[in-house]
């Protein structure tokens, strides 16, 4: 069965793109046929994935509105070795347009339900904010995963995130959980770090992967290239942890 989760947290700067564009590379890397979906108006996972936002004819913002069908939408990354709905700054008018349309929060699981049988996993990458693109992906996901720095502000805004999910679940997705949370960015050396990091574990127990993505300088420096990390050096440190976070998700799934 199809896996879909949303990549989500109210906070920007912690990873969400990175670990979408990664963890599609490296679910890839594994043979799962994976879909990532790009809903940020940034585009910054559809130029991470090595697709140029700025020549494409159709993007999920045609999707959404209804004037595209997601089998034209739908592009490949070569470098990722996996499939595309990507995303530049003509989403950002989607969120006003969406307000006057029927559904609004379920176009994107409706659009979604036509190609779900064609992969194993689809990752939606959410914008860090809680608006109608972010509750289009919550709507369509069946679980939520969460990067977050180790920091104190990272505790602060994670208390709203779980608010936010409980609020989808009641009334829009009763399916919705959270499958995990990641710690990214992740310093051993900072004693803060690791304090936060322990009551994340004594909080969440097992929906803490095991997995942390370290500080890394390849990670930062692919997507310039348009690759994922495993791409450009596939014995660095980022684009190991990222190969290990899709080995315990698979074994979850497995285990389950």
């Amino acid at each position: 069965m199809t896996k879909i989760l949303a990549i989500t947290n109210q906070k920007g700067g912690v990873g969400k793109t990175t670990t979408g564009v990664n963890l599609a590379a490296s679910l890839a890397a594994t043979k799962q046929r994976v879909l990532l979906v790009d809903l940020d108006p940034q585009g910054n996972a559809t130029m991470g994935s090595g697709i140029d936002k700025r020549s494409l004819q159709v993007t999920v913002y045609h999707l959404l509105l209804g004037e595209a069908e997601i089998g034209n939408v739908r592009v490949r990354s070569t470098s990722g070795n996996y499939d595309v709905l990507p995303a530049n700054r003509e989403l950002a008018g989607a969120e006003i347009e969406l307000v006057e349309i029927e559904h609004r929060e379920t176009r994107l699981k409706v659009a979604l339900a036509a190609v779900a049988d064609d992969y194993d996993f689809i990752l939606i990458d959410c914008p860090p904010a809680l608006n109608l693109l972010t509750v289009n992906g919550l709507c369509a996901a069946h679980a939520v995963l969460i990067p977050m720095q180790c920091e104190y502000y990272a505790l602060e805004g994670l208390s709203d995130l779980v608010q936010t999910i409980k609020k989808v679940r009641t009334h829009l997705n009763p399916q919705l959980e959270i499958e995990g949370l990641l710690r990214t960015m992740f310093d051993p050396r900072n004693t803060l770090a690791q304090q936060v990091s322990a009551q994340l574990q004594q909080h969440f127990g097992d929906k803490l992967y095991r997995t942390v993505i370290p500080r890394n300088v390849r990670l930062a420096e692919a997507p310039s290239h348009g690759l994922p990390a495993l791409g450009l050096d596939q014995s660095s440190k980022g684009a190991q942890a990222y190969l290990a976070l899709a080995g315990e998700m698979l074994n979850r799934a497995v285990a389950l």
